[in-house]
């Protein structure tokens, strides 16, 4: 097969018409037949999202591979971690089997931290002999994100171990560290992190890179940090790479990685130093078995129809069209239905707060404040809402419940407050609620949050909402309470309609309700968070009461 356009060598950052002649998947060869062709298709390596968990688009890895060669993607550097807290090993396993089902390159890290801390219920636990043989599969690439940044300060002995595996089987370690800077992060990145996915500002971003780490802009459905760390691209090319971490269906059918490219060229960035953010640098840096337009490389590639506009006209993998003109190619295959899920369904009476009759004016309530983009939260103190010694939602304050229910065994909710959610009535609920995947819900009242979480209970796990008994949408999610192998187009519909009636009906303010919703018990990212088993002071990295006095 001979495939011809307007080549862009990302190496020595040229443009040149030249002829593709593939065989057997791979490109036999290159010859170059003149100067650029005006009006021709471009050629290019495919995009890579640098860091992405398939989980999040509720998509299993042969669904979200329908969607993502669309827009040109044709790999991703996945961390697995979210199944692997339901499931483990099996769970990690079953992305890595159904990710091979479908002409696409799914690069699977080893999860570091499962599960992400000791202050949660987990469905399972990856320990140090079962990152060994994790690491010993030719399928996992690299040690993903290592959280626990305290405990490599620390130089917590199994933190070390995990850290001493990964470079005994040569392979990277993606680093986690929001907000570490100066010294730690120095000290963090000498342990062997080489990456970081989760700088929100760029000052942030500026002192790793400097200090030799490899920085992933991220913008996801949840945190978008884009317009923060996309200057750094100017000075850093080589250690810049793009990243969604986090992308829900709906998202995922507007645009992938080929959205961040046409955004950085708008500001102005220099085309090679953009591809190679998007194409050239997580191939290396991964070491990924993806192509990037050489003779004896496999034929990933896409065409596009100019440099402006980065209209996917073709996306290849080995040398075989998997997207045409906004069409996927790739097959629409159920998969295996695995889970983990036993609690039983709740009571209104279940999710109550009481308190002492004896509570007063030196009181406050530590509230959660969500914030629209970002993982991490503000803690704010304020005078609680009582009503019969209870403390209850005040809608008028915009302050609703929050309650995190343990989904592996039958325990009482945890129950707090938190504020931004902007519901004006019911109640929203998903069994997605990172890192341990607990259910996770916020509502107005205990009855519409009871009905909410019930919902997802009955379903074995899936995103819920309540406006009332009669009026209600569900996204069941039957594989590990995280995916369905429905069509990936479907869901996006089914995601979009229920992402609506939380905004229109219910008066959701958030841009994702349901992906910021799934961060709040994410005990990892300071600083007020929600686990099953309480309040959590993400500063200090410990359980907090609900009431404090004012000081």
């Amino acid at each position: 097969m001979q495939v011809s356009g307007n080549l862009l060598n990302l190496f020595d950052r040229t443009i040149r018409f030249s002829q593709l002649t593939i065989e057997q998947s791979r490109i036999h060869q290159i010859d170059e037949l003149g100067p650029e062709r005006p009006g021709e298709p471009y050629l290019l390596p495919g995009f890579v999202d640098a860091h992405v968990h398939v989980e999040s688009s509720l998509l299993t890895p042969a669904q979200f591979a329908r969607l993502a060669v669309v827009h040109g993607t044709i790999a991703t550097v996945s961390d697995p971690h979210e199944i692997g807290n339901v499931l483990g090993v099996e769970g990690v396993e079953y992305m890595i089997a159904d990710g091979k089902r479908v002409p696409f390159k799914f690069c699977f890290g080893a999860p570091s931290c499962v599960p992400a801390t000791l202050f949660e219920t987990a469905g399972a636990t990856i320990g140090v002999r079962d990152l060994r043989r994790l690491l010993g599969l030719k399928e996992i690439g690299y040690l993903a994100e290592m959280m626990n940044f305290p405990g490599v300060l620390n130089q917590d002995p199994d933190v070390m171990a995990k850290i001493a595996l990964a470079n005994a089987f040569n392979k990277p370690i993606d680093g986690h560290a929001p907000g570490l800077r100066d010294d730690d992060a120095q000290r963090y990145i000498d342990a062997g992190m080489t990456t970081d996915h989760e700088c929100f500002t760029y000052e942030e971003g500026l002192d790793k890179v400097q200090r030799g780490m490899a920085i992933l802009i991220r913008e996801g459905s949840a945190a978008k940090n884009f317009e923060a760390l996309i200057p750094l691209l100017a000075d850093f090319p080589e250690k810049i790479m793009f990243c969604s971490d986090d992308k829900h269906p709906d998202s995922l059918v507007e645009g992938h990685i080929n959205q961040l490219v046409k955004r950085a060229l708008a500001k102005g960035h220099d085309l090679f130093n953009v591809l190679r953010a998007a194409c050239l640098n997580p191939v290396l840096h991964y070491r990924l078995p993806v192509g990037l337009l050489r003779e004896g490389d496999p034929a990933d590639f896409i065409a596009v129809s100019d440099l402006h506009a980065f209209q996917i006209l073709k996306t290849y993998s080995n040398g075989v069209v998997v997207a045409e003109n906004g069409i996927s190619l790739l097959p629409d295959l159920r998969s295996e239905h695995v889970n983990r899920f036993t609690c039983l369904p709740k009571k209104p009476e279940d999710f109550e707060v009481s308190v002492e009759s004896t509570v007063g004016q030196d009181q406050q309530l530590q509230v959660i404040e969500a914030l629209d983009g970002q993982l991490i939260t503000n803690t704010l103190l304020l005078t609680p809402t009582l009503l019969k010694n209870r403390v209850v939602a005040d809608v008028t304050r915009d302050i609703l419940k929050i309650t995190v229910v343990n989904r592996y065994q039958d325990a009482a909710p945890a129950v707090a407050f938190i504020k931004n959610f902007g519901l004006k009535k019911g109640a929203i609920a998903s069994s997605v609620g990172h890192d341990s995947h607990n259910i996770i819900a916020v509502g107005c009242d205990d009855d519409s949050i009871c009905q909410a979480v019930n919902r997802v209970v009955e379903a074995r796990g899936g995103l819920s909402a309540v406006a009332n008994a009669a009026h209600h949408h569900l996204l069941p999610l039957p594989i590990a309470g995280l995916m369905t192998d429905t069509d990936g187009y479907a869901v996006a519909a089914t995601y979009t309609a229920i992402d609506r009636f939380v905004k229109d009906e219910l008066g959701s303010t958030l841009g994702s309700p349901f992906m910021t919703l799934s961060f709040m018990a994410l005990l990892v990212i300071p600083s007020l968070k929600l686990s099953d088993r309480g309040l959590f002071d993400g500063q200090n990295f410990r359980f907090t009461p609900l009431l404090i006095r004012r000081s």
